[in-house]
């Protein structure tokens, strides 16, 4: 009877998840400030993936030193308006080594953004894994990897990140040893959601039901578990990517991170802090390419959180006024 009982609910469960894809697109379509920043941010994945393009049609790399475009007088200010700004240095040079400050910066974003990315994917398979496995396990399973995650929570992620960059050697690849880092410490906050979620989802009729047929848990996991942690998953994770991003760029600034000549925006920032005065862009392009990335991603995550679950409000105003009202009208309209 219960076999029975889940095979019916299969193809119910298949067409319910395709109707819940449809609902969150069509809210997500209604939020104006998250569609913008979805266009932002897609914007930048194509510039950091493109970004070998990019300079070839400018016609510099990120290492090439440029000794003649900077005074060396004046303590090597690049020569000419603007930071040096022409028709072959888009942006301008970097003060005392003359390289391309738009070959540098788009670079940059492969690493900022890449670390980013890669690093929540880490931590969001460690989470799932850790969070799953305590809330099927049950009795001293649960209360051993409980505590273990307690422990990666208690854990100051700043401090230990110093302390393991500062210890690895230096031949071992920065930007590959910052995502490491990152992921393999900043895990614990998804495990507890996943668990807690986990929990939830144990106590209801279709997963006992796949139980009482004799599913295995990995079964049970995989098929009945995973698409209803789905949507915390996918919220958490769109949080953590701009929380990752300003995580590389303070441990880059601190000059534990990425190490030159790897450009990176926060590495670029630790650079400019002298030359804010003669160079102004040199420490504003960086700076302003780190805030246009966090704010799109957290307006973006924002609008994916309301999105998956429409009866929380926007933090940040996301899908206010005229979106928000349209999608209840609609819903309405579908409910009648």
């Amino acid at each position: 009877m219960s076999e029975a009982l889940v095979a019916v609910e299969v193809p119910g469960a298949s067409a319910s998840g395709a109707s819940g894809a449809r609902q969150f697109w069509r809210r997500l379509r209604a939020q104006r400030a998250a569609l913008v920043a979805a266009a932002v941010v897609a914007l930048l994945v194509l510039i950091a993936v493109a970004a070998p393009l990019f300079t070839a049609i400018e016609g510099q790399d990120p290492t090439t030193y440029h000794p003649s475009l900077v005074d060396s007088a004046r303590g090597g200010v690049p020569i000419g308006p603007f930071g040096g700004m022409s028709g072959e240095h888009w942006l301008g040079v970097e003060p005392q080594t003359g390289r391309d400050l738009f070959a540098r910066l788009v670079y940059g974003a492969r690493v900022s953004l890449g670390v980013a990315l890669a690093a929540t994917v880490i931590q969001v398979l460690l989470g799932l894994v850790m969070g799953v496995a305590a809330a099927l396990g049950g009795g001293w399973v649960d209360q051993l990897l409980s505590r273990i995650t307690d422990i990666f929570v208690a854990m100051p992620l700043m401090i230990m990140s110093l302390a393991l960059l500062a210890i690895v050697p230096s031949s071992f690849p920065r930007p590959v040893l910052v995502t490491l880092v990152i992921g393999f410490i900043a895990w614990g906050t998804i495990a507890k959601i996943v668990r807690a979620q986990t929990l939830t989802l144990k106590g209801l009729d279709y997963v006992s039901a796949a139980r009482l047929s004799g599913w295995g848990s990995l079964r049970i996991a995989r098929r009945e578990l995973l698409p209803g942690l789905a949507a915390p998953l996918i919220t958490y994770a769109a949080i953590l990517v701009p929380v990752n991003i300003s995580i590389e760029a303070a441990l880059s600034f601190l000059g534990v991170g990425v190490k030159p000549p790897t450009p990176s925006w926060g590495q670029m920032l630790t650079a400019a802090d002298v030359w804010y005065q003669a160079a102004p862009q040199y420490l504003m392009l960086p700076a302003g390419a780190l805030f246009v990335t966090v704010l799109a991603l957290t307006v973006l995550g924002d609008g994916v959180r309301t999105a998956l679950d429409p009866r929380a409000a926007s933090r940040l105003g996301v899908g206010t006024g005229r979106g928000r009202q349209d999608e209840a009208d609609a819903e309405k309209g579908a409910a009648v």
